[in-house]
């Protein structure tokens, strides 16, 4: 059973709990998750007050044999284990598997995901090979709402992941897209009840 891979993750407490991780998916799940994405997934575009983007749920279609898994039981069962462990939280149940597109002109403003209870957690695992910096898509992190609060700023690597415990503090934004398609493959946790 392909499992993911948090042998290569880092952690900090500043300016909110998270944690890198490269490789979480092994090469052959993200590549047949790209071939999907690309050919037969259905997209519907999302409009809000702070973003613009392509997305749908993996709740809500039929998932390619070939990375049924990273929906499984099992699968969200480690995710869940490794956000509790790394983020010093209780047991966390999923709620939701999103994929989310940004295309050429697309931006994400700062945001910081609290709506509450409904969602505590958030691991955002990046699908984008050989992405460069003069494409935009740029993961930022920031210290409050405020563009100058900018504390760190990361390159989407594939197969990449970012772990965070979701607050009022939590601040992140996407830089605009230049070209190319940037897909992000979203979980979504909340404290067991």
């Amino acid at each position: 059973m392909t499992r993911p891979n948090f042998m290569r993750a880092e952690s900090w407490d500043f300016p909110f709990p998270h944690f890198r991780v490269s490789e979480l998916l092994p090469e052959p799940t993200s590549d047949a998750l790209l071939e999907w994405l690309d050919a037969d997934a259905p997209w519907k575009l999302q409009v809000t007050d702070f973003y613009e983007q392509h997305e749908f749920s993996m709740f809500d279609c039929n998932v390619p044999s070939a990375v049924a898994h990273i929906v499984s039981n099992a699968f969200v069962a480690d995710l869940a284990h490794e956000l509790s462990e790394r983020l010093d939280a209780p047991a966390l149940e999923l709620t939701e598997v999103a994929v989310h597109r940004l295309i050429a002109g697309q931006t994400i403003r700062i945001h910081n995901d609290d709506i509450g209870k409904d969602e505590t957690h958030r691991l955002i695992v990046q699908l984008n090979r050989g992405w460069k910096v003069e494409q935009g898509g740029l993961f930022m992190i920031f210290e409050a709402d405020d563009p100058e609060s900018v504390t760190d700023v990361l390159l989407p690597v594939h197969r990449s992941a970012f772990g965070f415990e979701i607050s009022k503090h939590s601040h992140h934004a996407v830089s605009t897209i230049y070209s190319g398609n940037r897909d992000t493959l979203v979980y979504t946790f909340r404290h067991a009840i």
